[in-house]
């Protein structure tokens, strides 16, 4: 068999045109970055001529000084005399305490009020829209400044309000009843924790085992064993304390217990609010977004509303819809905590703006704040993202 060799150069010719190609691309791509890096490295030469002309220092070394400011509210040890590198770790911690709590309890609010405007019952669906609408067209501000002037309004600790046993509402805050957290009871979260990593994963070898063999086997030995002995024994080996205390009325405070402060109540309930309103109306638009065809062979086979939501429509189906936009609201959630300064709640921005004024590293301080927003963004983000794809189908 003979190959005629017309075909080698015209062979040749198609590489040559794909590398050209390929080559203009890569050029195009270094100008664009170069101009970019020409563009940054100008604006800091220019940020760094003008801050020596006015002989402000730049550089991070600040961070190891005495910071020499308060910090009311914080979950971590911290006194005015630390570094101002242990002052942004709590600050840090503050926005991780409103991020991460906002988003859950905003979740599983959004998701009641959506699955609430579809309700049949008449009155539940209009008080849902109600909700949403009024939420969604008054700005955050607005509502993070009313809860707050709500939250000053009530009476004083001596006058607090008493809902349950153990629970008070004042001017002070919230306080709760609490455990108190120590090294030991943090080791033995951790072993839940691992436990729960490990179930996890026994699930999944115990499913891919049973659809080998079609043999079905028992998951609650091992999670008994893993969700409640080992966190059970390490708990019994460290001698942790699982006492709860609660809150006593000492003077003019509370003594005990866990206190929410008035701004951090205020800013989260606003925020959780706020953003509960667009997840409901992602949830109630992702539900919509399954075809009706499905609700109604589970009506033909008699199945109950509240199971064709949880087993058919909602995880399998309607999360594919839900979860790209429910994303953006996580991260809208914990960028808009950063109002917390309207308040005077202590977050990472708030720390920032005194230390900027302390000691006028102006650049440094937004950089701070830049880089954190930018590091729980893309966390959030990136675990989104690997979630969505978990559930997303599969075509074949």
């Amino acid at each position: 068999m003979t190959t005629s060799t017309s075909e080698f150069p015209r062979r040749r010719r198609m590489r040559l045109r794909l590398n050209r190609q390929q080559i203009n691309g890569l050029v195009w791509q270094i100008v664009v970055v170069a101009i970019a890096v020409a563009i940054v490295g100008w604006l800091w030469s220019n940020a760094l001529h003008n801050l020596s002309v006015r002989r402000i220092s730049t550089g991070f070394a600040f961070l190891g000084r005495e910071a020499g400011m308060p910090i009311a509210d914080s979950w971590l040890a911290y006194s005015p005399r630390d570094p101002y590198v242990r002052a942004f770790i709590v600050g840090i911690v503050n926005t991780l305490r409103v991020a991460v709590i906002g988003i859950v309890l905003a979740t599983v609010l959004g998701t009641l009020i959506g699955i609430a405007r579809l309700s049949s019952n008449w009155l539940l669906s209009r008080l849902a829209a109600v909700y949403v609408e009024v939420l969604r067209d008054v700005p955050l501000l607005l509502q993070l400044l009313f809860w707050y002037v709500l939250m000053q309004g009530l009476p004083a600790a001596r006058a607090a309000w008493k809902p349950i046993e153990g629970v008070f509402l004042s001017n002070r805050g919230l306080v709760l009843p609490a455990i108190p957290i120590e090294e030991a009871n943090l080791w033995v979260i951790a072993a839940a924790a691992a436990g729960l990593g490990a179930l996890y994963l026994l699930r999944r070898q115990l499913v891919a085992r049973q659809m080998a063999d079609g043999k079905a086997r028992p998951l609650w030995p091992s999670a008994l064993a893993l969700l409640v002995g080992l966190p059970a024994l390490v708990s019994f080996g460290l001698g942790a304390s699982w006492t709860i205390t609660l809150p006593e009325l000492r003077g003019f405070n509370f003594v005990g217990g866990l206190t929410l402060a008035p701004e951090y109540f205020a800013l989260l309930i606003a925020l959780v609010t706020y953003t509960s309103a667009f997840i409901a109306e992602i949830v109630r638009s992702g539900i919509q977004a399954v075809p009706r065809g499905q609700w109604d062979a589970a009506n033909a086979l008699g199945l109950r509303r509240s199971f064709v939501l949880r087993r058919i429509v909602l995880p399998p189906q309607a999360l594919r819809v839900i979860i790209p936009p429910m994303t953006s609201q996580y991260l809208n959630l914990t960028k808009n905590s950063s109002l917390a300064v309207a308040v005077g709640y202590q977050d990472v921005v708030s720390i920032a703006n005194t230390t900027l004024n302390q000691t006028g590293q102006a650049i440094e301080a937004i950089a701070l704040i830049m880089a954190v927003f930018l590091t729980i963004s893309l966390g959030i983000s990136l675990f989104m993202n690997w979630y969505n794809a978990r559930i997303a189908l599969v075509e074949r």
